[in-house]
Formats: C-alpha cells, structure tokens, sequence
C-alpha cells in the first residue's frame, strides 16, 4: 500500500488541530504553552485508517506568522496537504504565505475545508465559498474539493474523510530511491530507550542494525530500533512517519534541520545551485547578494543569494543562482526550498536544488548559465555529461553523482555504463568509482603529445623527455592515477615509446644538422683514439673549439646511442675502451679472483686519475665488488 503524509495548512485559529481531533481522536498540541494559548506552535502527529484501508500519517502545523518556520519544516515529504480556511474569517495573510509555501515545495495534491460552518447562517457560507473558489483560481487547488465542516458538530466530517480517500487514489507511488534520507523534526529521550530521533522519512528506508550518520555534523551510530505510528518494526519506508531509536546518541548530540542518512551517502556544503522563483506578491525587486533564510527539510540556515545573471531579480521572475550559506547544508538535486527575507520575516520565493555540491561559480558565465538552466528537465545521462565536463581533471565519484542527479544506484550504473561504451565518459579509478569526461580525456592527451613535441623542438638530440618532467607539467587536480591512464592510453595508441624512465613520441627521430655530423664525428675520433686517458669533457671542447651547449648535445647523443660510458661528471670514456678493459679484468679475477690497486694500474696501464673512477664504476655497476684493499668479482 502506498505511504502517503497530509500536511495541514492555513490561518491561526481556523481549525486546523480541531480538524484532526474530530478525524482521529487525536489532539495534536502537546505543549503546555499550546493549551494555555490556545494555538499550535511546533509540530503535531497523528495518523488515520480510511475506508479504503489506506493508512494516512499527519503533520499538523501552526498557523502563526512567527512560526512559519515551523510550518515550512513540517511541509516537507508531504504528499496532500488540506488547507482550512474558517467560513467565519475568510482567506488571511497566512492562508496566502501557507498556499506559497506549498506551491514552492511541490505539493500537487490537496482540498479544501472550510471549517467553522456553525459559527455562519447559509448567505455568509456561500460568500465564504465563493472567497476560497477566487483564492484557488489559478493554483495546485483550483477545481479541488471544498469541504464545508465544522469540528465542533461533526457536520461534513464524513464528507471530508471520504473525499480524503477519493484524493489518496490519485497520488502516485512515491520514485523509488536507493538513498535513505530522514530531515529531523524532533528529538527527545525515553526512558530505556534513550535518544529517540523523528520525522518523514522522504526517501530510501531504514532498518534496525544500520550504521546512520548525522549530516552535517558527521556523528554516527547504529540503529537500535524503527517505530512507525507508535509500531514497532524492522523497517520503515519512504512517506513514512518514522522514530527511530539510536545506541549511545546524546540527545543534545542531534538538532532539527540535521539529516539522518547511510555513512558516507550525503555530502554537505556551504554553496548550493538553485532554480529559484521570486513571487509575484513580492513588492520590490530582490537585490544580488541579498541575505536571506533558507528553508529546505526540517532546517533553516541564513545565506546570500547570489544572481548569476543579472543585478536583481523582479517579481513574479525565475532565474538560476548560487546560494552561499553561512552553515553547510546536505541536500540532494530536485530537493524542494524555500526562501524568506531576513528582517522583516516573510516568504519570498524558493524552488528546487540544482546541484547540492558545486563549485563557486563567477557571475555572468554564459556557458555555467546556460547549463544550470538545463539542470532542471535533462535527462540523468546529460546531468552527467554536465557534471562531468565541470568538475575537469578532478573528477566525480560515483557517491557524488547519486546526490547531483537524485536517481536510483541501479539507473545510475546504467547511464554510466551507456556513457562509458560511447566514450562520454572514462572511469580513473575502480577502488573509489571516479569518472572524467571523454573530452577531458582526450584534451588530456593532446596536451601531453603538446608537450612531447615542445620537448623534442628544444632538444632536438635527447631520445626523450624524463617521465617526471613530463608528469610535472600537468596539475596536481590530474592525480597520478589519470595520468598513468592518459599516459598508458597513448602507449597503446602508439603515440609515445618509453624506454627507461625516458619517453619520446613514437613518431621522433634524432637527425642531425651538417654542423653537428662533423662534432659528431670529431667528439667521437677523440674519444676513440685516446683509449682509457680520454681528456675531459670541457679540455676537449676548448681543444676541438666547440660551442659548449652544442657540443653537449651531441656527447649526450653519443651516450644515448651507446658510442661513449659516462664514468664521473665531465670524464667519459668510449664504450669499445670500457668493454676491453671489463674484459680484461673479468678474466684476470676470474683466474686470481682477487686484484689489488697496484695490480688494477699494472693491467690497465694508466693512473690514479682514470683508474679511480673507472673502478669505482665498475663497482657502481656490479662487476666488482671492494673486499678490504681488494677488488673481487661480483657473484650473480
């Protein structure tokens, strides 16, 4: 059966809790100071069986104007709201801010009583019915019911409990949804229960043994028990009222407007994009950077709307914009708000949350404009494509994409998958379930190709760029992940060759130019003619009369290329001397296996200066080992 929640609405002092004692028997204000001043000030609950068989949870809330707080925090999750309007007085100010706020919130399906018919004779009924129809004209219940009532004598309750039952036939399920969400009306403690937490569950469900956090202050505990209705059970569902019952929770732990969910399912944050709507019984335009009281769930939290199109929105006006507000909020996308002026206290607008986590946006970005306006009727696989292409090289997670799209975990794994197949979108990282666009993917590539090609254009003569150099040029938002991945990709696209811990492009060739053939062939007749007592490198440049950077080129070509050993800074050696002399000296330990320094300079035939650091490379390579005064040759 379906899980439905009537939300009273209406004046002060128009009926609204004696309607729903006359219907359930329950008296709805539980305060001290309630009965004493005669007037609902915070939440009431009840609940109601129809014919039908369809069980009906209630929220009643005041009708005060310092209240309306209060109100707005009992709205929310509410399928049918009844609004009262007494036969005696007629529609009030608060009749018409209650009828706004219910509009902003999206509720779509209600009636209307007009209550106190005993207190009217027949002519000022028909001029009370006749008031409500033109109020109605134009809104969510024009052409609705209208219940004539009167709690007092009982007349037209049947007529109202049946119409209530006509109405829940029209309300449709509830979306389904894989993110358990309860805003928090109400705390409280029990005796041997402890802390007891209340409210609408708007989506998702609960269940006894779950691990629940507290957003947004982050405490966590383990669900201890589920009551609906005064019920115990085991699990309660979306459009239920709901209690639930936590091990080792303070109740001064946990404030209304806070919001029960999974671990880790919510995120919370100091900026929200929203489509919003400034009513046309506003008097004046709406500043930018106006302060204002927002209202979403059960919270109320004071911000500044920031107008990312223009300098003031006008009355009766819709626009996109950025809600900074001065305490993080955890919302999800499509999560209906409400926004009130900060002095003096009154409904001005509100609408619907377009992304619940976005970045601080610049005003007067055509391209971020444009696209929040789309946020509001794209389908789940362009929200994401959005998101993806905004969050850049940083990325978005899965766990982020359930709350900036709001669809089930199932459909979600659907539309990425759908995207990941057209190459719309690329997963960098399986553990945490992170995702870029295609297009960042590809601009990933160009750039690093952009930067082979620099590389290779400044030095023409180097095999290759260092990969860390490489990686170096790139932001740390990339993360190593990404770009081992773009990297990776380009090696399998045959792009880019790596040999070491050198990478070139694939298509790169060393051709030198005719001046450098000739250094090229003196550098090494030099080298190749002196043996092991080559000159060091800065003597033969000076000798030969080389440009030094030039000549440094070449010699480091040469090295790349196998032709000359790099021994110590500035003393290189060419490669036939160094393999004749490891030749020799391999033999000579493998017959004696042990050799002295006086016997090193014996068998190479050369001094301290070049015997010293060729050994000692010898040793840097794994050849020889040092044993004492004694070289010996290194086993495996």
């Amino acid at each position: 059966m379906k899980q439905i929640i009537l939300g009273t609405a209406g004046h002060i002092d128009h009926g609204k809790t004696s309607l729903i004692k006359a219907v359930t028997g329950i008296d709805t204000d539980r305060l001290k100071e309630e009965k004493l001043r005669g007037i609902t000030i915070e939440l009431g609950f009840a609940s109601l069986d129809l014919p039908s068989g369809q069980h009906l949870g209630i929220v009643d809330v005041p009708g005060h104007e310092k209240f309306v707080k209060n109100m707005v925090a009992g709205a929310t999750g509410i399928d049918i709201v009844v609004m009262v309007i007494a036969a005696d007085e007629g529609v009030m100010p608060q009749t018409r801010e209650h009828m706004e706020i219910c509009t902003l919130l999206g509720v779509e399906h209600g009636l209307v009583v007009l209550s106190k018919i005993d207190l009217v004779d027949e002519e000022w009924r028909e001029l009370a019915l006749e008031d409500v129809r033109e109020f109605t004209t134009g809104t969510f219940l024009a052409e609705k019911p209208i219940i004539p009532v009167s709690s007092t004598t009982g007349q037209g309750i049947d007529d109202f409990i049946r119409a209530l039952d006509d109405l829940c036939a029209q309300v449709p399920e509830r979306p389904p949804s894989s993110l358990f969400r309860l805003p928090v009306d109400r705390v409280f403690t029990m005796k041997g229960f402890g802390t007891v937490i209340t409210g609408t569950l708007v989506s998702g469900a609960v269940r006894v043994g779950d691990d629940i956090e507290i957003y947004p202050s982050g405490i966590t505990s383990k669900v201890r028990g589920v009551q609906v209705h005064n019920q115990s059970v085991s699990e309660a569902g979306a459009g239920m009222r709901t209690a639930v019952n936590f091990q080792g929770l303070e109740k001064s732990a946990v404030n209304r407007g806070e919001v029960l969910s999974n671990i880790g399912a919510l995120k919370s944050s100091y900026m929200i994009d929203v489509l919003v709507h400034f009513l046309k019984s506003n008097q004046k335009p709406i500043k930018n950077r106006t302060q204002i009281r927002f209202h979403t769930g059960t919270s109320e939290i004071l911000g500044n709307l920031v107008l990312l199109d223009r300098e003031e929105l006008l009355p009766g006006d819709t626009t996109v914009a950025q809600v900074r507000l001065d305490a993080p909020m955890a919302l999800v996308k499509d999560d209906r708000y409400v926004i009130r002026s900060y002095s003096p206290i009154r409904t001005i607008g509100g609408g619907q949350v377009l992304n619940p986590i976005p970045p601080k946006h610049k005003r007067f970005k055509t391209e971020i404009i444009e696209a929040l306006r789309g946020l509001a009727g794209k389908s789940p696989e362009e929200i994401i494509s959005f998101h993806l292409h905004e969050s850049g090289y940083r990325g978005v997670s899965f766990s982020d994409l359930k709350i900036m799209t709001n669809v089930h975990e199932k459909q979600l794994e659907n539309t990425m998958q759908g995207l990941l197949s057209k190459r719309q979108g690329v997963m960098v990282d399986r553990e945490s379930r992170i995702y870029i666009h295609g297009d960042s993917f590809d601009h990933l590539k160009r750039d690093m190709i952009a930067h082979l090609e620099k590389y290779h254009m400044a030095h023409p003569l180097k095999a290759g760029m260092p990969k860390e150099e490489l990686r170096s040029k790139f932001p740390a938002a990339m993360g190593p992940k990404l770009f081992n991945l773009v990297f990776n990709q380009l090696g399998k696209d045959n792009e880019i060759n790596q040999e070491g811990e050198t990478v070139r492009l694939a298509r790169h060739k060393i051709s030198l130019k005719v001046d450098q053939v000739d250094t090229r062939k003196r550098i090494l007749a030099n080298y190749s003619s002196s043996g092991l007592t080559p000159p060091y490198f800065k003597e033969l440049a000076k000798s030969l009369n080389m440009a030094t950077a030039q000549a440094k080129d070449v010699l480091k070509l040469l090295v790349d290329e196998g032709q000359l050993v790099k021994v110590k800074e500035d003393l290189y050696f060419h490669s036939d001397a160094v393999a004749g002399f490891r030749k020799k000296l391999v033999d000579f330990l493998a017959e004696h296996e042990e050799i002295s320094t006086p016997q090193l300079k014996e068998l190479a035939g050369v001094s301290r200066k070049y015997l010293i650091p060729l050994i000692e490379y010898f040793d840097a390579k794994n050849v020889t080992i040092r044993v004492g005064d004694v070289r010996k040759l290194r086993r495996g």
